[in-house]
């Protein structure tokens, strides 16, 4: 079972910036496709941001489009997140998730039940 360790939440001020970084155990990092999520008090979880097993394919949601950034490197069996122009609505949990089963190398994973593994979360507060 992989584990997903997910760092580098905290309390930003609007406008600011904040990378958080997904340590995962297992020895076939560079076969995962990968993700973030992001729940809210009262909200339903939302859909951040994934990257393709290969690391060639993004895809965000639309109301981080243009601000945040996934990437993954393989050496360090990383996946980062970097938020910025972060605002007081970003504020949620935000979780780390993989898979080793995607139905290709270039798909990226848009849906909470696509993904086999789930880190604890992250707390992000913004400020305004």
């Amino acid at each position: 079972q992989v584990q997903l360790v997910e760092s580098g939440g905290g309390l930003v001020q609007a406008g600011g910036s904040l990378r958080l970084s997904c340590a995962a155990s297992g020895r076939t990092f560079s076969r995962y496709a990968m993700g973030w999520f992001r729940q809210a008090p009262g909200k339903e979880r939302e859909f951040v941001a994934g990257i393709s097993w290969s690391g060639g394919n993004t895809d965000y949601g639309d109301s981080v489009k243009g601000r945040f950034t996934i990437s993954k490197d393989n050496a360090k069996n990383t996946a980062y997140l970097q938020m910025n122009s972060l605002k007081p609505e970003d504020t949620a949990v935000y979780y780390c998730v993989s898979t080793r089963r995607p139905p290709s190398t270039v798909a990226v994973l848009t849906v909470a039940s696509e993904y086999d593994n789930w880190g604890q979360g992250t707390q992000v507060t913004v400020s305004s």
